[in-house]
């Protein structure tokens, strides 16, 4: 028994580690080829979009991780038909938000770039990434919620597959659309909506070989309740994308007081950095999520913690390592990203990406104790470690350190945000442990 929870948590980690960091390249292939292109001006009107693209990517996990999770116990509790009705209150919950935001892309995605600090040519690049992103909000937020269904239908293989080779295809044809034909940032963001229509047409495979568990069952009288449910138990996985456009919007119109657009452009640098380390923490919690639903929902209490304390205890050594390398590594890191050789560039981001990472191994540790929180039915609890790091936490040491130490009080503010967030997960993990956490109503 020991051998197989063993194999199956490395099987399920390591596929989706893989796949979250084939995710994240959506982001490092932008800012790459953004930077070689379009230079400063480009990074900064990247940095600025790119929060939109969090908000959207944070929908699609919450209905995806929050629809597969149930999904998950309704099968370990043999309660098939409300499993079917779980996808399909994902589905359509997924949809419909889809196409709102569709809609808002094409009629007000300059205002936006305006309310997020952009002005002059940077608001015209940023307006025009913000339209195409939108544009393909649907097949973003399907996708997520498809890759969630599959994994914990038993094919874990085919989604880390899809999420391959989405982002493999955006850097290709990022390279394509950017250079050979010059198509600006609109070919960046192009590419990047592309990824997941690509990786849809995998998923779908699903479905053609009569491997999926689940159908399209719909229930009208319980569809509302149904996508609270799922709401509830996916939160976290939304608050985290949230919470990293609130950190990019808030870091932007501060850095961009103190530093002006260069700051800007230097904290683009460390974010788009920061993604990959987010995005394995993000695999290990959502590859540990099947299991511990299906344990949790075969009444096997100990077995679902003894996996969530395996995804602990590697959290905390990636996130140990993001640091050590972040040190080790700062000025090839940089150098990636800054093209023109800017000296200003590279000294604000020197010190932020050295003082930022610091944050990574509480941070690894947080994410993995929301998304067990969301996976055994506490979503209260799940809000609440999310809200408190992603949100709270971070925000208020990002003005008060900021007024104190200016650029590097901003640094600071995430590792102090993960340490003090790391007292309220080991409170609520204590209760947790004595019994004294209500579930959520189902």
């Amino acid at each position: 028994m020991q051998k197989q929870m063993n194999r199956e948590f490395y099987k399920y980690i390591s596929l989706n580690v893989l796949g979250m960091l084939g995710l994240s390249c959506y982001i490092l292939a932008d800012t790459f080829f953004i930077s070689k292109r379009l230079g400063a001006d480009g990074l900064t009107a990247l940095n600025l979009a790119i929060s939109v693209y969090s908000i959207i990517n944070g929908l699609g996990l919450m209905l995806g991780i929050g629809g597969a999770t149930r999904f998950a116990i309704c099968r370990a509790q043999k309660e098939v038909q409300k499993g079917n009705q779980v996808f399909t209150a994902s589905a359509a919950a997924g949809i419909t938000v889809g196409l709102v935001l569709l809609f808002l892309g094409f009629t007000a995605s300059d205002a936006v770039a305006k309310i997020l600090g952009a002005e002059g040519v940077i608001q015209e690049m940023t307006g025009s990434y913000l339209k195409t992103i939108l544009g393909f909000a649907p097949f973003f937020i399907v996708n997520n919620i498809l890759i969630a269904f599959v994994r914990n239908d038993g094919s874990p293989r085919l989604s880390m597959a899809a999420m391959l080779t989405g982002s493999f295809s955006n850097i290709l044809l990022d390279y394509v659309f950017l250079f050979p034909l010059n198509m600006g940032i609109f070919g960046a963001a192009l590419a990047t909506g592309f990824a997941p229509v690509i990786s849809i047409g995998l998923l779908s495979l699903h479905f053609i070989r009569g491997k999926n568990r689940f159908t399209w069952s719909f229930d009208q009288r319980a569809l509302g309740r149904r996508v609270l449910d799922i709401c509830s138990l996916g939160i976290s996985a939304f608050i985290n994308e949230l919470s990293s456009a609130v950190v990019l919007i808030v870091f932007n119109l501060l850095i961009l007081r103190l530093a002006g657009n260069t700051g800007v452009a230097a904290y683009g640098i460390v974010a788009n950095l920061a993604l990959v380390a987010v995005s394995v923490f993000t695999g290990i919690s959502q590859g540990s999520q099947p299991l511990i639903s299906r344990f949790y929902g075969e009444g096997r209490k100990k077995e679902s913690t003894a996996v969530l304390l395996r995804a602990v205890l590697l959290a905390a050594a990636v996130g140990i390592l993001f640091s050590a390398a972040a040190f080790a590594f700062t000025q090839n890191l940089i150098g990636i990203f800054n093209s023109e050789g800017n000296q200003e560039l590279a000294d604000i981001a020197f010190c932020g990406l050295r003082l930022y990472f610091l944050g990574f191994c509480p941070a690894g540790i947080n994410i993995v104790a929301a998304a067990f929180m969301g996976a055994v039915e506490r979503g209260r609890e799940s809000f609440a470690i999310a809200f408190a790091r992603g949100v709270a936490a971070i925000l208020f040491f990002a003005f008060v350190l900021s007024f104190i130490w200016k650029m590097d009080g901003i640094w600071l503010a995430f590792p102090a945000a993960e340490v003090s967030t790391l007292l309220l997960t080991a409170g609520l993990w204590r209760r947790y442990k004595r019994g004294t956490l209500p579930a959520v109503e189902k």
